[in-house]
């Protein structure tokens, strides 16, 4: 995890992991949080779990636990943001506090999940084909190489490269 954004998104993915296992807990003791409730309680727990597992791997830098992230994500909270925003864009149904507040939660969730994914999708290219300016002078410069074995007969060139 060398880039700023992959270190912020891990303390995002934390920070919504406890938001969520706070939800989970006011929920369970029917205590209300600004109108935040766990959609389902069992589900929210397994997914807590699942997503503990999937924020190791994404610190990690596998690109399954990005995957299986946004899929649970996408499942269990685009869900509930589908059913419910399609009837407000349909005048059916007014949105109130608690159903906006439940919404905008949904789509943080969904939004983190993407930026997560397109972050480990980015950072793979440049760890696949790493680009040094410091060192890549000299360890990936032929014509440099060329130029010392013209100058330097000798049997021991004293150039260590280790490839």
């Amino acid at each position: 995890m060398a880039n700023f954004s992959t270190w912020l998104l891990a303390i995002f993915m934390v920070m919504f992991w406890l938001f969520r296992a706070i939800v989970a807990l006011c929920t369970q003791f029917s205590i209300d949080l600004i109108g935040i409730v766990a959609y389902d309680l069992k589900v929210e727990i397994i997914i807590s779990f699942l997503i503990i597992i999937c924020i190791v791997l994404v610190i990690k830098r596998k690109m399954i636990g990005a995957f299986i992230y946004a899929i649970i994500y996408g499942v269990y909270f685009g869900q509930h943001l589908f059913t419910n925003i399609v009837p407000i864009l349909q005048k059916t149904t007014t949105l109130t506090v608690d159903m906006s507040m439940n919404l905008f939660s949904d789509f943080l969730a969904i939004l983190l999940a993407l930026f997560v994914v397109i972050d480990m999708l980015i950072d793979k290219g440049r760890k696949a084909n790493p680009i040094d300016r410091k060192t890549d002078w000299y360890f990936k410069n032929e014509k440099y190489d060329e130029e010392l074995k013209k100058r330097d007969s000798r049997e021991d060139k004293n150039e260590y490269k280790f490839y």
